[in-house]
């Protein structure tokens, strides 16, 4: 039985003898119809975010990302992003491709039906309880990436798995599923369409609500984020100025202290020693919000 995301829809049957403004406006619709689909999963997106920063509070912990084809490279496209933008320490994250990241440039759509490779790929990971892993398939049926949820969840990760077909494998073998049901895709069968825009939606609310519950995030802004650049220095000394509601100057002293990140300089404005700012952090898990209360409650 052929599967949603693989059937013809007979509403864009014609697709290709429309004028370029009717394509496009045909293609949009599709692509509506994912923002659609990750709203109906925001319930499931929920209880995946909440168990997944459960576990990543935990320093040892890693954060997994597993895919073939379009689904993989979505995946490790959200997984390198987390560094520059929220610290994440790289080594705590790793990314699954079938086909390994030669991949990500070039299609090698036949490494998807490898389980073998899916299975040795999490235990050369040595994955453990503390893990999460997510994996993607618009299918949810992609040989690789069932494998590879099927050796973590073996393992005792946690696994997560997105999927766009309703009762797709994926969903049930994965500890939570989430289904992105985006249906026929307006060219048929081309998941890097609808499917694959509802799960870079479903992966950027998912990640960003991880490294908000684990403290990464203060007032809306990316205070743990890796200045690696002239503007984004510069937007480290614009954050700092308005988290800790001063100058220039002394943003740049503290940031000067603290090797431009912006986390503990909002604590170096508020007195503390380079040394006192890092230790209340550690002490309040990286949340600055717990690192002013104690401050506050100590006088």
């Amino acid at each position: 039985m052929t599967t949603p995301t693989e059937r013809s829809s007979l509403a864009y049957r014609d697709l290709e003898t429309l004028s370029a403004g009717g394509m496009l406006t045909a293609m949009l619709e599709g692509q509506e119809a994912a923002l659609s689909a990750v709203r109906a999963a925001l319930p499931a997106l929920d209880r995946a975010v909440e168990a997944a920063a459960a576990r990543l509070a935990d320093p040892q912990s890693r954060l997994v990302y597993v895919g073939a084809g379009t689904s993989g490279r979505i995946a490790m496209l959200d997984g390198i992003e987390l560094y520059p933008t929220f610290g994440w320490p790289e080594e705590r994250s790793a990314f699954l491709l079938a086909g390994g990241e030669a991949s990500m440039a070039e299609a090698r759509e036949s490494a998807e039906d490898d389980e073998d490779a899916g299975r040795a790929a999490i235990a050369g990971l040595d994955c453990r309880a503390g893990d999460v892993v997510v994996g993607l398939a618009a299918s949810g049926s992609t040989p690789y990436t069932l494998a590879a949820i099927d050796e973590a969840r073996g393992r005792g990760a946690l696994t997560i798995g997105l999927a766009n077909n309703p009762g797709a494998a994926l969903l049930d073998r994965a500890e939570i599923g989430v289904l992105l049901e985006t249906g026929p895709e307006v060219l048929a069968g081309s998941t890097r369409m609808a499917a694959g825009t509802s799960q870079k939606i479903a992966m950027n609310l998912f990640s960003t609500a991880i490294m908000m519950r684990l403290g990464r995030v203060y007032r809306g802004l990316m205070v743990d984020m890796i200045p690696s650049n002239q503007k984004l220095k510069r937007r480290a000394i614009a954050m700092l100025m308005q988290v800790a509601d001063c100058g220039e100057e002394a943003a740049l002293d503290a940031l000067g202290k603290t090797g431009f990140h912006v986390k503990p300089a909002v604590l170096v404005v508020r007195g503390l020693s380079p040394e006192d700012a890092m230790a209340a952090l550690d002490r309040n898990g990286g949340d600055l919000h717990r690192a002013f209360a104690e401050l506050d409650n100590n006088g």
